[in-house]
């Protein structure tokens, strides 16, 4: 796959759905590289919900924030909803809001790795980081509201 021209690649690239284009870097070091493209990801963006919702979702200013990015929390949003979300990919647990990541709050081991006190315990720090999250949360909710009357 090295010895593709790079335009070529880029024409494969833009053949391909995000989920395709997500694992092409794990081709080979030069698709890891073309894959960072941002007028790439800005296409893909278009492609998937239209030329109004890319105008509007542009990064301000220019290149502020890498369309790859933006196409992540959009494509978090139309899977998760706006709201605060706890979500899991892979065996690691994230607080989402608005599509974009908030809080890393732990990771799962599988069942057979994990011995039970460890377990027990990893869920504990998973739910206090949760806990401090909501506190952090209705801290600033409150203050907010506070401000505003």
């Amino acid at each position: 796959m090295d010895v593709l021209p790079g335009e070529l690649c880029f024409k494969i690239f833009h053949l391909l759905d995000h989920q395709s284009l997500a694992a092409a870097p794990q081709v080979c070091r030069k698709w890891n590289a073309l894959t960072c493209d941002d007028e790439l990801w800005r296409k893909l963006f278009q492609d998937r919900w239209g030329a109004d919702a890319t105008a509007f979702y542009a990064p301000e200013p220019e290149g502020a924030k890498p369309w790859k990015d933006v196409f992540v929390v959009q494509d978090r949003c139309d899977r998760y909803g706006l709201g605060v979300r706890i979500i899991r990919e892979g065996n690691d647990y994230y607080l989402i809001y608005q599509g974009e990541i908030q809080s890393y709050l732990g990771t799962s081991c599988d069942a057979k790795d994990a011995q039970p006190q460890g377990a027990e315990a990893e869920k504990r720090q998973i739910s206090d980081r949760i806990l401090f999250f909501l506190g952090d949360l209705e801290t600033a909710y409150a203050d907010a509201k506070r401000v505003k009357t």
